[in-house]
């Protein structure tokens, strides 16, 4: 049993060993990666892998495809069909009008909408893994394909849209018609055969990006960015739709600023707006307006949200019908719509090439909503969904109804909200509303005649609430992150104001920049330590830091690679207070006019004696410089760098030997792996000959690091001779 100076011995034996052993800097042995694999090796490797077939692969790969595979031998019936059936049953009645609105947008007739969510919803329940995205019309992709719709029918020579456009006639050519264009095709026809090209090579682009395992991409496309581009959309499909409430025949404008132009021919032609159309429009708002409000504030205590939206349609039609406003007042209906389906008919291949670039970023809004939502959802109910699978089932949703004249679809945030508040549990409640639909096709669609498409397009504008109350959120986001509302506030002008798809890519291009602006942003900061522990920061955001007497410790807070690395060296040389550059520039010029002031000493002694002062005072100049800061080492805190690349490692090497020409050195800390593998590669630790170069060192700990580059200096400041 030990006594109490026993105690004492042994506690400062301990501490002795313990300062001894933190003297000692942290040295870790690296595990050496696998060398020698060539990339024939790699390649047989990887194509074993992949292209080897066994059963458990098979069944795997059949599994994964289809999803419903998987939950469906493990439904239950009793907990969860319930819910199923009156999600399904809500959605597939707010589906009908929706659907008919919708294909206003994309410049179709009411029929291929409601071909387009009767595919989508069972494509989708069968390849899709999330159990609430409700998959079908969503307004921005109508916008962006009637759009291109209208385009190509003004190229091919048909003449705008008139109020005899969706007459029986149309529809019967259409189904006559083959993959020609613009041969035996009237307007209808060559719309949706347009529409379902651009709907086909859309879905081929999302089938391609999902078999390369692209599905990460959506992570480019931030949340500021699809809610700017969805307000900026909605801003161009409000307006669109202003002629239709005031029953107005106007073509759509096309390229850059067409919501001014919308805007001129609404005004232009104020005079000739249909006071039927006009009268009721403003009915159907104000019935809508306020119930959907009360919907959103009853919803908590409602089992399912009233669809008034589909009384609403009821109501009008039937009051169009008897009251003959079509034939008496002259007022835009949607005319027949034909019960069944329509023979499937191959795309217009002559028509991809100019339909290749509106379908990819088609293709990339439509992925790039259904994974925010499908992800947004799953979190919230405690599941996983698979990004590329997402991308094959929506891919699908696209290619497969494109051959039965459906245009583009994916997931719908407002069906998804119902969907999930209506006890939806899995994929099975998009069966029961595709059942909903195909009701409709074979039996009511007819019932529709008469109906007026203002109110249709008063059912547009009451859904684009949720989008255009995004304005009164500027204020919250601007508080929040200014670069993010800027984001958005960039896209959402841009896609309003100047052009659709071109307000997509600008949202694009201002994230990335916006991302290389916070890295050319980066500045380097002194840190000193704290008075407690080994621990440093920044010793301008913290109170009571400390700093070890001849050595200064940085921290740059960005990696270093070839558009920074200028600035990374001009902010450090500005936070030791020290530039090697001018300085050696200075000293330079200082020695040039030494010279010259030497060979005029003959001319005059009071001149040689002047010059002999200013000699004096120059010199000073120059050798005060490092005694003003009185360091003789730089440690770089190198934690916060992700990665360096050439210039990085070059740069490094620059301020290292341009720093040593002054005595001053310089050491690296907290090294990631991969910043240690690109010093390694790019030859920080050897010199041009191949050899080692003892002083640039790096270190695992800041405190290893100061340690060393006191322990090289004798008490007067200068070096030893190992230094």
């Amino acid at each position: 049993m030990l006594n109490g100076d026993d105690c004492c011995t042994a506690a400062e034996e301990r501490g002795a060993s313990d300062q001894q052993q933190q003297q000692q800097p942290l040295i870790l042995e690296r595990i050496e990666k696998e060398t020698g694999k060539t990339w024939k090796t790699i390649a047989s490797h990887r194509l074993k892998k992949h292209c080897s077939c066994t059963p458990a692969k098979v069944k795997s790969k059949l599994l994964g495809f289809f999803p419903i595979l998987k939950w469906l031998p493990h439904y239950k019936l009793r907990e969860w069909l319930l819910g199923d059936a009156m999600s399904g049953l809500i959605v597939g009645i707010l589906l009908v009008p929706q659907s008919i609105a919708y294909s206003l947008l994309a410049s179709q007739d009411p029929i291929y909408g409601l071909y387009t969510s009767f595919f989508a919803s069972i494509i989708y329940a069968l390849l899709g893994t999330s159990r609430h995205v409700s998959v079908g019309m969503f307004g921005v992709l109508c916008l962006l394909v009637g759009q291109v719709v209208d385009r190509e029918l003004a190229l091919a020579g048909y003449l705008p849209e008139s109020s005899s456009s969706n007459s029986s006639d149309v529809l019967v050519t259409g189904q006559g018609n083959t993959s020609s264009t613009g041969i035996d095709c009237d307007r209808s026809c060559y719309a949706i055969t347009v529409g379902a090209t651009v709907t086909f090579t859309a879905g081929v682009y999302q089938v391609l990006m999902g078999f390369l395992q692209v599905g990460f991409v959506s992570v480019y496309l931030s949340d500021s960015l699809l809610s700017g581009f969805a307000t900026g959309a909605s801003l161009t499909i409000l307006t669109s739709q202003f002629k239709y409430l005031l029953g107005l025949k106007i073509p759509r404008p096309q390229g850059w600023f067409s919501l001014f132009k919308t805007w001129y021919s609404l005004l232009i032609n104020l005079g000739n707006t249909n006071i039927c159309d006009l009268i009721t429009s403003l009915v159907c708002l104000a019935l809508l307006i306020p119930t959907k409000e009360l919907n959103d504030r009853i919803k908590s205590k409602l089992k399912a949200p009233i669809p008034f939206e589909l009384f609403v349609v009821i109501i009008a039609t039937l009051a169009s019908h008897f009251g003959h406003f079509n034939v008496d007042y002259g007022s835009d209906i949607a005319g027949h719509i034909p019960t069944g389906f329509l023979p499937p008919q191959l795309p217009a291949w002559s028509l991809i090439p100019n339909l290749a670039v509106d379908a990819f970023s088609i293709a990339l809004v439509g992925f790039a909503i259904t994974i925010s939502l499908s992800e947004m959802f799953a979190k919230k109910h405690g599941y996983t969904v698979d990004p590329n699978q997402e991308m094959y089932a929506i891919g699908f949703c696209n290619i497969l109804p494109s051959f039965f004249r459906c245009f583009t679809t994916s997931a719908a945030l407002t069906k998804t909200l119902v969907k999930e508040s209506t006890g939806c549990q899995t994929q099975m409640s998009g069966l029961v509303s595709a059942l909903v639909l195909l009701l409709v096709l074979l039996v009511i669609a007819p019932l529709f005649y008469s109906l007026q498409k203002c109110v249709l397009a008063v059912i547009i504008i009451v859904n684009l609430r949720g989008a255009l109350q995004k304005f009164t959120d500027i204020p919250r986001m601007w508080r929040a992150n200014r670069i993010d509302a800027s984001i958005w506030l960039i896209t959402m002008v841009s896609s309003a104001l100047v052009n659709t798809e071109q307000g997509l890519l600008v949202g694009i291009l201002v994230s990335a920049f916006c991302v290389l602006g916070r890295t050319q942003k980066a500045q380097v900061v002194e840190l000193g330590r704290v008075t407690t522990r080994e621990h440093y920061e920044d010793m301008s955001s913290y109170r009571g830091l400390q700093t070890h007497p001849g050595v200064a410790v940085f921290r740059y807070v960005a990696p270093i690679y070839y558009a920074n690395q200028s600035l990374f060296k001009k902010s450090l040389y500005k936070c030791v207070g020290l530039d090697p550059v001018e300085e050696k520039a200075r000293r330079i010029k200082f020695t040039k006019k030494k010279r010259q002031k030497e060979a005029a000493e003959n001319q005059s002694k009071d001149k040689e004696d002047a010059c002999k002062e200013n000699d004096a005072d120059a010199s000073a100049t120059v050798t005060l410089m490092l005694d003003k800061k009185s360091f003789h080492s730089v440690v770089i805190d190198s934690s916060a760098i992700l990665f360096l690349d050439t210039a990085g490692v070059d740069a490094l090497k620059e301020v290292h030997k341009d720093y040593a020409e002054f005595g001053v050195r310089v050491v690296l800390a907290q090294c990631n792996t991969s910043v240690l593998d690109t010093l390694e590669r790019g030859g920080y630790y050897t010199d041009k000959k191949g050899e080692g170069v003892g002083e640039n060192k790096v270190f695992f700990t800041i405190a290893d690091a100061v340690r060393y580059v006191q322990s090289l200096c004798t008490p007067n400041g200068d070096y030893d001779s190992k230094c």
